[in-house]
Order: structure tokens, then sequence, then C-alpha cells
């Protein structure tokens, strides 16, 4: 007959495998997200890197440029003044900036801005930004939108604008700072943070798109549309 101490050391013996079993079970499942995450980073930079400014930008109604990154709004003034849209909007300006501000600092001619460039000062990030443009392509009932914001921002501005903006044809005109498409990305620290940075953004974008009820808000605020090397 089997005494308590044989009956307490035969369940522990049997726990034991369960336990291991378990743990083995959780790191398979941890493994395999970090792979999933890391490679689907990889997936992501390769994919920014490639992205560069078009050479020739097909004609639209009208220009959207996401403020925030280097050189985005000269290149959105650049395509108004050739005529590629007729009408430019600028998103996520300064509340404190006017026309005139945003006409001297990039040079552009006065009577351009007067007749064709409209300010939004309401949105504060990505989200707000594509809820503004919505808003404005709607009331002008646009059918195609050049959507100009740096390589790295160009992925989730377009997944956060074909949200809200219906049928309108958007035609990305990425704004490229550094050149990545060799690879470089690997070795810039500042790149792959930024990178990185932009890459958990989407991610979170990407959730609020198969979650129901998961808040823009909740899912992670957005800084006011940050500037980077990797652009």
């Amino acid at each position: 007959m089997k005494g308590p101490e044989s009956t307490r050391e035969n369940a522990e013996g049997r726990a034991r495998p369960r336990g291991r079993r378990a743990a083995g079970i959780v790191f398979a499942i941890l493994f395999g997200g970090a792979l999933a995450f890391l490679g689907g980073f990889a997936a992501f930079a390769s994919h920014v890197a490639r992205l560069t400014t078009p050479a020739e930008q097909p004609d639209a109604d009208a220009i959207i440029v996401l403020t925030g990154g280097e050189k985005r709004l000269d290149a959105a003034v650049d395509l108004l003044k050739s005529g590629k849209g007729r009408r430019l909007l600028i998103s996520g300006v300064h509340p404190a900036a006017g026309l005139s501000d945003l006409q001297r600092a990039t040079g552009g001619d006065a009577g351009l801005f007067s007749c064709c460039v409209d300010i939004d000062h309401a949105a504060l990030d990505t989200i707000g930004n594509a809820e503004e443009s919505a808003k404005w392509v709607t009331s002008h009932a646009y059918d195609r939108v050049i959507v100009v914001t740096n390589n790295y921002h160009m992925p989730r501005s377009l997944l956060e604008l074909k949200r809200l903006i219906g049928d309108t044809e958007l035609q990305p005109y990425p704004v490229v700072n550094t050149r990545l498409d060799g690879g470089e990305w690997v070795a810039n620290r500042e790149a792959l943070r930024v990178l990185f940075t932009e890459y958990a953004k989407y991610l979170g974008a990407l959730a609020r798109g198969v979650v129901p009820g998961l808040s823009p808000r909740a899912a992670g605020q957005d800084e006011a549309q940050h500037a980077g090397t990797a652009g």
C-alpha cells in the first residue's frame, strides 16, 4: 500500500512534464511571434527603402501634403506649381502658422497660394490627417488625389486615408531624404529607429482595422508628424 509521501511524489512527477510542456508551448509561441514581428519589420523596411519619388507624376484633381517631414511641403508646392493638381491641402499645420507664413517659408507664389492652397490646423497626427483630408476630398468631390509624405510614413498614411476616403484614387508621392534602397538602413542606427517606430505604428493601424471597437486614440497617440533621416 502506497503511503501519502509516495502519492505526493507521483503527483509531482506527473506535474513536472505537464509544466515543461506548457512552458515549451509558451516559449514556442513567444519565439514564433518574435520571428514573425522581425520578419514583418524586415519586409516593411525593405518596402519603404524601395519607395522612390516618381520621375513623372500623373496628373490628378488635387494634392494633399501631410506636414512634418523634411522637404514634404516644398515637393507638394512644386507639384501644384507644375499643374499636377488644381488645388493643394496642407494638413497638420501649426495653429500659429498662416497661409502667408507657409508661402514665405516655401518661396511660393503669393497668387498661387491665395487661389489654390487650403490649410488644416485641426490634425495633430496621422489619424487626424486622414480625417481632415477625407472631409476636404469629399467636399470637393475629387476622384484622384496625390498624397505627399516621406517614404517611411507613406504606408501608414495610405492605410488611414483609404479607410475614410471612399473610392477616390490615391497616388503616392513619397519624398526621400536619405537613399536607403541599397539596404543602407541595416547599418544606419537613426534609420533603424525611425523605421522600427513607424513599423510599430503601422501594426497598430492594422490592428484598428481588424479589432472591433478599438479606438484610434487608445491604440496610441501619434506625434505631430515626426521627421527623420529615414525619409
